[in-house]
């Protein structure tokens, strides 16, 4: 496609505002996605060129609780390498689904992560303590999680952060830490099994991944606290419209 100068600044704040809200509450990608499909790109190729901001973003926040002293590598490590062999075969099937099944797929797992969102289901965290258990049962897990992160990304946060806070019995913290580690590994997979099969638009990925990393930063001040609740609810309503938009017409 044709990248013209107003293609990359949307691109740009529609990355701040997907970044925000994966700091907010998870599901960035559910904005970033659908409006790189309504600029035109294929369902495969916005699939994949969104994976460069949720690297750029992961980058970041893997850096940014390294500096505060949190880091487990040698677990992340070994979650993230089951999670990218899922997200391996996740990304092939995604890059694979294209035209009205794709956008009747996205639109369904839209509507579903704004149910998960709205409500809160499955997102009741606990404050735990002490060392991770139940470890085989995680990395088997996160295979699964990783599919899931590899064909689609959208809602991928609402799997593995069960699975690190209430299989795994990690604090919020840690859970977070191993989060991002896990998710910044299985997207660079995911990014080079879909460059393999289709045409990455490098530049609006960057663009997309230059808004990611502001979004993340503005996300994490305490000062856009005020008004989110209005902002959430235009935010569900504006995705809402976008879902019906892709199933019916």
């Amino acid at each position: 496609m044709d990248v013209e100068l107003w293609k990359i600044g949307l691109l740009f704040a529609t990355g701040i505002v997907s970044g925000w809200i994966n700091v907010l509450a998870g599901g960035g990608s559910i904005l970033s996605v659908p409006v790189m499909v309504f600029l035109g790109l294929p369902g495969p190729v916005a699939n994949g060129t969104n994976r460069i901001g949720i690297i750029a973003q992961n980058i970041f926040a893997v850096w940014g609780f390294f500096r505060k002293g949190f880091s487990d590598f040698r677990l992340s490590a070994t979650l993230a390498a089951c999670a990218s062999v899922g997200a391996f075969f996740g990304a092939f099937l995604g890059a694979r689904l294209d035209g009205v099944w794709f956008e009747r797929t996205l639109a369904v797992i839209m509507l579903g992560v704004v149910a998960v969102m709205m409500t809160g289901a499955g997102q009741k965290k606990k404050q735990n303590e002490g060392e991770a258990r139940n470890i085989a049962l995680g990395h088997v897990l996160m295979v699964g999680a990783g599919f899931w992160g590899g064909f689609i990304q959208i809602g991928v946060g609402f799997i593995l952060m069960p699975i690190l806070n209430r299989v795994m019995g990690l604090d919020l913290v840690r859970t977070n830490m191993h989060k991002v580690f896990i998710a910044l590994t299985f997207s660079v997979v995911a990014l080079s099994v879909f460059a393999s099969q289709v045409e990455i638009e490098w530049v609006l990925g960057v663009a997309l991944a230059a808004g990611f990393a502001v979004g993340g930063w503005l996300g994490a001040g305490a000062a856009i606290a005020r008004g989110e609740a209005l902002i959430k609810r235009v935010f569900y309503i504006a995705l809402a419209a976008m879902a019906v938009k892709l199933l019916f017409f």
